[in-house]
Formats: structure tokens, C-alpha cells, sequence
């Protein structure tokens, strides 16, 4: 097993400190991409709104979550000891998982995969974003 991102947040105040951090950070970043697409300052107050901005603030957050993957094996003896109920996306019978389960919550979140894993770990990460974080942030 292994762990891949940087964030984990073991409180919903910790969770919401970095959402809310990461506003700034958003907002430069549609900037940018806008100037970077040509648009003018007509067109950037037509097409980026406020949720567009949040749109970028949901992705860096939900990007630089900690995921773990593991063997279906490693995952099926995580998921007997986890105190979370667990949610999983994905085919079964397929080798590989990857899954997220914060402290503060009683949810935990999965997605299998059998070769593809920067894909299952985009999945899992909007996975839990929209199952878990979007709720308290």
C-alpha cells in the first residue's frame, strides 16, 4: 500500500480552514487560465462567475487529498477493521483500490481499478469531495 496526495484532514474545521484557503488561490488560477485563453475584460465578467471560481476551489481541494492504494487484498483487510461504512465505485473483480477515509467521518470512500490508476484516483478524489466534503466545506 501506498499513499498519494498530501492532505488529510482529521477535522471538519481542518477540512474547512483549507477549503476556505484555497479561494485566493482559485481565483488567480481561473484568471490566469482566462488571460491565457485570450479573454477580454468584457468577456471575463460575462464568463467567469462565482462558480466557476468555486468549480477551481472544489478541484485543487478535492486534488491534494491523501488517497491509499492498495491491493483488493490490503483494501478488503482495511475496510474489516474501518470503524467508516464504505462506499465503492468501480467493477469488481479487478485488482486494485483506491480509497479515502477521513477521521472526522463515518464515511469512506473507494473506487476499484485494474491498471488505470491515475483515473481511479481522480474518480476517488471527486468521489470524496461529493460524498464527504461538499457537505461541510
Amino acid at each position: 500500500m501506498e499513499t498519494e496526495g498530501q492532505f488529510s484532514p482529521t477535522t471538519v474545521a481542518e477540512a474547512q480552514d483549507r477549503y476556505e484557503a484555497l479561494g485566493p488561490t482559485a481565483q488567480v488560477v481561473v484568471k490566469e487560465v482566462a488571460k491565457a485563453m485570450g479573454l477580454d475584460a468584457e468577456e471575463y465578467r460575462d464568463r467567469v462567475t462565482s462558480e466557476v471560481v468555486e468549480t477551481a476551489r472544489d478541484v485543487l481541494f478535492a486534488e491534494s487529498l491523501a488517497v491509499t492504494v492498495g491491493t483488493a487484498e490490503e483494501f478488503e483487510a482495511w475496510a474489516a477493521d474501518a470503524d467508516h461504512e464504505v462506499t465503492v465505485v468501480g467493477a469488481d473483480n479487478v485488482d486494485n483500490v483506491v480509497w479515502h477515509a477521513p477521521e472526522f467521518a463515518e464515511e469512506a470512500v473507494a473506487a476499484t481499478f485494474q491498471s488505470e490508476r491515475q483515473a481511479a484516483v481522480g474518480t476517488l478524489r471527486r468521489q470524496a469531495f461529493g460524498r464527504i466534503y461538499s457537505e461541510v466545506v
